[in-house]
């Protein structure tokens, strides 16, 4: 079955960094257009990063410059690093990915990100 599973979660410190990990199983996820979203509490979701299966990619003006997406396309996982880190970044982090043919997508289960000092 298909799976996406998040990784890299933590705390850590204003102004530290921490890479997110999305690994896809049961799909090619080199074919999938991948985007990072974010949920903080009483907050909506938020998309803060895009990466298409050529590479192309797009952020949220309010990680631009901060974050980076990419992915490794033999490990079948989509990456996202996250520096400079600030307290309104913390959220539960979750990737989701589009097939080819935009008929659906799918979501991973989160991995939470806490800034704080």
């Amino acid at each position: 079955q298909v799976q996406l599973v998040e990784s890299g979660g933590g705390l850590v410190q204003p102004g530290g960094s921490l890479r997110l990990s999305c690994a896809a199983s049961g799909i090619i996820f080199t074919s999938y257009a991948v985007g990072w979203y974010r949920r903080a509490p009483g907050k909506q979701r938020e998309l803060v990063a895009t990466i298409s299966s050529g590479g192309n990619t797009n952020y949220a003006d309010s990680v631009k410059g901060r974050f980076t997406i990419s992915r490794d396309n033999a490990k079948n996982t989509v990456y996202l690093q996250m520096n400079s880190l600030k307290p309104e970044d913390t959220a539960v982090y979750y990737c989701n990915g589009h097939p080819p043919d935009w008929t659906r997508s799918y979501w991973g289960q989160g991995t939470q990100v806490t800034v704080s000092a």
